[in-house]
C-alpha cells in the first residue's frame, strides 16, 4: 500500500491528488476492478487477444 507524507504547508487536496497518482502509478485499482468478480479463463484470453489486437492495429499506423 503506497504512502505518502503531507509536507509542510501542503493542503489536503494536493496530498489526496499525490496519493491517487501513487496509488495509480502502482497498478492497486486495475487490480482492485480486476479482482472485483470471477472471469473465466475463455473470456480473459478473449480480453487479451482484443487487447493485443487494438496494440497490433495502432503500432501498424
Amino acid at each position: 500500500m503506497p504512502g505518502i507524507r503531507v509536507k509542510e504547508g501542503e493542503s489536503f487536496e494536493s496530498a489526496l491528488r499525490r496519493f491517487k497518482k501513487k496509488c495509480e502509478k502502482a497498478g492497486i485499482l486495475a487490480d482492485v476492478r480486476k479482482h472485483q468478480h470471477f472471469e473465466k479463463p475463455s473470456e480473459r484470453r478473449k480480453r487479451k487477444e482484443n487487447a493485443a489486437r487494438r496494440k497490433a492495429a495502432t503500432s501498424r499506423r
